[in-house]
């Protein structure tokens, strides 16, 4: 039987955006990874580690910096090894080109399904390299994180191959092998990282997670309950995306309570940016004019709004919402310190979380990023 394969890096979802202007100016400050997962088999464990990691890592890597800005983060996720999946395709599916879409990152995780199958891990590899809109800018950040457990070496695609190619582009390998360090050595993952100027890393996928309460958790979750309130969905697909914004909610609430509080403090990020559906970040980034819209783009509230009355209307919203982030903000930087001194009492570290965090900190400071310590 295979082992479940790791989710890696799920987490990696969340630096802040620049804004459009900022992005053509200081194209270097961009961060861009793709997750390539093991879907065998059952990965529940995995999964489980997964969902109530995701938030912890988009904190923890939105303390990155480089030249005093925060890197825009655009992630992509594979799945492989699925027997589902067709035989044509090495069973291989793009779930998400680079995106920094994190609603739409959490939403797909928990869609995850797996079954058994053959885990080509070169030609995974080479998929990622090869479909993927890359940044050609030598300061770019550009790292894969290939997950699983089975040997590296399967498939008709040498792995030494798409390694080299991947690094030859200075994308950096990094690989997570579910299981003892030493079999992840004898089956070359070790080698496939070694290859592309990356970690290699080994977890145990039925390590429990340490859920450590904190006093400010029941206050940040309230508050990031409060931060829905201040979206103003905009466009035809407004309306769903402010429920995917409530489901994704619902999800990290369902895997854990430290799970919701750490989405919470995410969104109280400038990285969790909605621009494509909310008027106040759209306004932000100057992708619409309020008072120019049309009517039937508008929600029920604002449609018989004059355009000065629209203003002031997402003005208001705009200004509760930096008031609740900078509550959440400073309750946060509580919290972490308190967790801090509760995590020196437990040894439970070989866990998602840690290894991508390691590994990302580990590429990013050769780029010349630096990290906050709150």
């Amino acid at each position: 039987m295979k082992r479940p394969a790791i989710f890696a890096g799920m987490a990696l979802l969340a630096m802040t955006s620049l804004s459009p202007a900022q992005q053509q100016k200081t194209n270097e400050e961009l961060i861009q990874i793709a997750i390539l997962l093991d879907a065998s088999n059952s990965m529940d464990g995995l999964i489980g580690q997964a969902k109530t990691q995701l938030w912890k890592i988009v904190n923890e890597l939105a303390l990155a910096k480089r030249n005093g800005h925060v890197p825009r983060l655009e992630v992509a996720f594979y799945e492989y090894g699925k027997s589902s999946l067709p035989s044509s395709t090495g069973y291989i599916r793009q779930i998400m080109p680079l995106s920094t879409d994190l609603d739409k990152i959490s939403d797909e995780l928990f869609k995850l399904t797996t079954n058994g199958g053959d885990e080509y891990c070169g030609q995974v590899q080479q998929r990622a390299i090869e479909d993927l809109a890359w940044n050609t800018n030598a300061g770019v950040m550009k790292a894969i994180f290939i997950a699983g457990n089975e040997a590296f070496t399967q498939g008709s695609v040498d792995y030494t191959k798409s390694s080299r190619e991947a690094i030859a582009k200075g994308i950096v390998v990094n690989t997570i092998f579910c299981g003892s360090k030493s079999e992840g050595i004898n089956t070359k993952w070790k080698d496939g990282a070694d290859l592309a100027d990356g970690s290699f890393m080994n977890i145990d996928q039925n390590q429990k997670v340490v859920d450590i309460k904190a006093p400010q958790d029941s206050v940040i979750m309230a508050l990031g309950r409060q931060l829905n309130t201040t979206y103003i969905s905009y466009g035809s697909a407004g309306f769903a995306r402010k429920e995917m914004q409530l489901k994704q909610d619902q999800n990290a609430q369902a895997a854990a309570p430290a799970a919701m509080v750490q989405r919470s403090v995410a969104k109280a990020s400038a990285g969790y940016s909605n621009e494509n559906w909310d008027l106040v970040d759209a306004k932000k980034e100057k992708k619409v004019s309020v008072a120019e819209m049309k009517a039937e783009e508008l929600p029920e509230e604002m449609k018989k709004m004059s355009p000065q009355e629209r203003e002031a209307y997402v003005e208001k919203k705009a200004a509760e919402r930096a008031e609740l982030q900078g509550k959440i903000s400073k309750l946060n930087a509580e919290r972490r310190e308190y967790v801090a001194e509760e995590q020196k009492k437990t040894s439970a570290d070989n866990t998602l979380d840690k290894a991508v965090i390691d590994a990302v900190r580990k590429v990013a400071v050769k780029k010349g990023y630096g990290f906050d310590s709150k």
